[in-house]
């Protein structure tokens, strides 16, 4: 699959990260997109002639083109939805970004990562309880990846106790990579990707736009096991990045506050409306996750279960074997079983040590 082809989704104004994973999927590939006849996508759900009247792929090419030198000069990579190195947890939200552009080096599938956010107005108490957090956090056996926007406020706070306590941390941003915004944060994003990345689906010749950084907030929230929310007002980004979270089926966290402080209302609101786990430590964190005493045991007769599975265990099974780590909600979208049963049949094999679970409600087979 030629690079050309993939960077090229960028550029196809109009279609979005839905549309393109659907045509992908109808056509075969990136390359046969671009070579496909326009009476054939019409065929495509979704696509009709109004959007085909605008498609201009020749030009979609050639601004690849020079937005893969521009790449290969300033050491950006890339990693397309297709590509094994492409964050696994945001294939599972159905309106990610096609491609993400990043510099630094990181696993973007490390077996535990959480989403910090808040207002840019942090408080001595806010700033205090998110050090505290990643500082008990950097103290675990499995070291999380601490993700958030780089902004003012707690973003940055978590950024730097991050850098701090040696966790790796990933700054997802609201423009391209050619530029920095806070410009005073440019010397944090140098120091993050030297242990972590920032990333952002942004070509370089994308306009700079406030309303792009709510879209970023979709990769903050889609990228982790967990959101958490430390200070907000009632209204903000973290609290849209909360509400992302929730739609996407994570789970989301809010450090509680003083009735009257303005910026614990957003916080204390989420909490209240059970759109949010009250957190005040890490213990409590581990515990919702089931991060808490998760040393793998070895089972001598694991081999030996696979054949006195049911047939719908055995269904089970048989995906988890395909897909390697799934997300139950996918499981019961592939099996059309309900979510009390897959849950049932997952507990069961859990049991039985054939299934293991990550967290966000992740399974997948022992080895």
């Amino acid at each position: 699959m030629k690079e050309i082809y993939k960077i090229a989704f960028s550029f196809l104004n109009g279609l979005g990260p839905v549309n393109s994973k659907k045509v992908i999927a109808y056509t075969g590939s990136p390359e046969a997109f671009f070579t496909e006849k326009k009476q054939n996508l019409l065929k495509i759900p979704g696509i009709g002639n109004s959007f085909l009247s605008k498609l201009d792929r020749s030009n979609a090419l050639l601004l690849a083109e020079k937005e893969l030198e521009f790449l290969k000069d300033n050491d950006i990579k890339y990693s397309f939805y297709l590509d094994k190195t492409y964050p696994q947890r945001l294939l599972h939200c159905a309106d990610s970004p096609c491609i993400l552009y990043y510099k630094g080096e990181t696993d973007f599938n490390a077996e535990r990562t959480i989403s910090i956010v808040g207002t840019r107005n942090a408080s001595d108490y806010g700033r205090e309880m998110c050090n505290k957090l990643i500082q008990d956090l950097s103290e675990k056996e499995i070291k999380p990846t601490i993700i958030s926007g780089l902004a003012y406020g707690v973003d940055i706070c978590a950024h730097k106790a991050a850098l701090r306590y040696n966790l790796p941390t990933i700054a997802a941003l609201g423009h391209d990579l050619n530029q920095m915004y806070p410009a005073q944060h440019k010397k944090y994003a140098a120091e993050i990707t030297n242990h972590g990345a920032i990333v952002s689906e942004f070509t370089s010749k994308s306009k700079f736009d406030p309303k792009n950084f709510v879209r970023r907030n979709r990769i903050i929230a889609g990228m982790a096991d967990a959101t958490i929310v430390i200070e907000s007002a009632a209204k903000g980004g973290s609290l849209v990045t909360a509400d992302i979270a929730n739609s996407y089926n994570r789970d989301v966290f809010a450090f509680p506050g003083k009735t009257t402080d303005r910026f614990s209302t957003g916080c204390n609101q989420l909490i209240k409306t059970n759109q949010a786990h009250l957190i005040e430590s890490a213990k409590d964190l581990e515990y919702i996750l089931g991060w808490e005493n998760r040393t793998p045991k070895k089972k001598e007769i694991q081999t030996q279960l696979f054949v006195e599975l049911s047939k719908e265990e055995e269904i089970i099974a048989n995906i988890l074997k395909q897909e390697n780590k799934t997300p139950i909600d996918i499981l019961c979208m592939k099996t059309s079983f309900p979510m009390s049963k897959v849950s049932s049949l997952l507990l069961k094999l859990e049991f039985n040590g054939i299934v293991q679970s990550h967290p966000g409600k992740i399974y997948s087979l022992n080895s």
